[in-house]
């Protein structure tokens, strides 16, 4: 049975909504027809968007029984995010906008992944993102795309990318999510780190937004293909991550993809340490210590 705006109402969390569409709808295709899909759920219209500085915009009565969606002319995976997003506004009952029955949302809004504390705004901009990805990445379909890749490797992100007409960068946020293995992806513009999103158990990165990639990071040891994924290069742990005094340090491998425009991703994976392998390492390095002192003597 096709979703309707009947089985979501009072459904106020991204994750709820998108799990009772992907219930109505469980042949949806891929990649998602998120355009045909806001016609099911009552936007009557996707209109461009002239105005500067805002990639998309809902219109809506108080009753929220239709709406029209105004989106930025562009590349047709940004459009299809803010489509997302804006569908994501209309369909939230908690979504109030800042002028009646208008919302507008900035570059900078369909960015945001946390809002600043008490700020009623960034939240509803956050849960729209979250929405936006959840219906055009739909956790279980992707899990299944993915399940042939055991190991992570930026190479996969561009073709996920395709299949599911995402922006890589919005691909790349979301293989972070739901691959299996402890890694991070950096997003790099010009040499300086703009934004990082790694799994839950990632250390923490050193090297925050605004600053420059460190210098001996693998992505300045080019020469580097465009769009051709790096081979892996294991790196010293506290270039990237925070390293406590007395604790071993992870192995942590470095992979570059190089795009236009001095573009890049920058992925890092952090090698689970075996314990039982680091207690023989160390036994046999105290074997060593020992053997060198005695023949010293």
């Amino acid at each position: 049975m096709p979703a309707c705006r009947m089985d979501l109402a009072d459904v106020g969390s991204p994750e709820a909504l998108v799990k009772l569409i992907l219930q109505a709808e469980p042949d949806l295709p891929i990649p998602v027809p998120i355009e045909d899909l806001c016609r099911q759920l009552d936007i009557m219209a996707i209109q461009d968007l002239d105005t500067d500085g805002f990639e998309g915009g809902l219109i809506t009565d108080a009753d929220r029984s239709e709406g029209i969606i105004l989106v930025k002319k562009g590349v047709e995976e940004r459009r299809r995010f803010t489509i997302g997003h804006e569908l994501g506004h209309f369909l939230m009952p908690l979504h109030i906008p800042d002028q009646a029955g208008k919302f507008l949302c900035s570059r900078a809004d369909m960015l945001r992944l946390k809002p600043k504390e008490g700020d009623r705004r960034q939240r509803m901009e956050v849960e729209a993102n979250r929405f936006s990805s959840l219906i055009l990445m739909p956790p279980t379909m992707l899990r299944r795309s993915m399940s042939g890749f055991r190991e992570p490797d930026l190479q996969h992100i561009p073709a996920l990318a395709r299949d599911y007409k995402v922006s890589k960068e919005a691909m790349a946020r979301a293989y972070v999510q739901q691959h299996g293995e402890n890694i991070a992806i950096v997003v790099v513009k010009d040499g300086v780190l703009l934004r990082n999103y790694k799994s839950f158990s990632f250390p923490f990165i050193t090297c925050s937004p605004g600053r420059a990639v460190p210098a001996r990071s693998l992505l300045h040891r080019g020469p580097h293909d465009r769009g051709v994924a790096s081979d892996f290069a294991e790196c010293v742990a506290d270039l990237w991550v925070d390293v406590r005094r007395g604790e071993r340090a992870p192995k942590i491998y470095e992979q570059v993809y190089v795009q236009r425009d001095g573009c890049a991703l920058v992925l890092l994976h952090a090698e689970t340490v075996d314990e039982e392998e680091e207690d023989e390492e160390r036994q046999l390095e105290d074997s060593w210590r020992v053997g060198f002192k005695a023949k010293r003597r």
